[in-house]
């Protein structure tokens, strides 16, 4: 089952379109060509099977509470962009706009779960709207 992966508005979108020219024109500096790598290879991952071993992707209970205040009922997910390494990058999605979609939400290194309500710190993108999506297939 393959899903469509679209990027959540504002923030999202405007990272990944950035990082993905960057890596076309060969501007992006190393970190960040290292970095971009490993984002469009989770994503492709997430896009195959959402819970892909390697992502480790798991419902994040404080981003559920927070997202579903706004859009209704929706699970926040996590997977991971790498792990074993200080302040991993850490991918943060939901399912939906429509049917085999995969909105991706945030974009963060791993928040020190455990201190503070970290979670509560993640900043998130919103869902494009059907309005949003049909302008953005129409532009393609």
């Amino acid at each position: 089952m393959q899903f469509k992966v679209v990027p959540g508005i504002p923030g999202m979108k405007e990272e990944i379109e950035r990082l993905k020219a960057g890596l076309e024109r060969g501007s992006l500096d190393k970190n960040d060509q290292k970095f971009a790598k490993k984002l469009f290879k989770t994503i492709a991952n997430l896009a195959r099977d959402p819970f892909h071993p390697g992502l480790h992707s798991h419902e994040i209970e404080p981003l559920t509470q927070r997202f579903s205040s706004e859009n209704r009922s929706v699970k926040g997910f996590q997977s991971y962009l790498e792990n074993q390494t200080p302040s991993a990058g850490r991918l943060f999605w939901v399912y939906g706009r429509e049917r085999q979609m995969i909105t991706l939400v945030g974009l963060e290194p791993h928040p020190e779960d455990r201190k503070n309500s970290a979670y509560a710190r993640v900043e998130l993108s919103r869902m494009p709207t059907a309005k949003e999506l049909a302008e953005e297939e129409r532009a393609r």
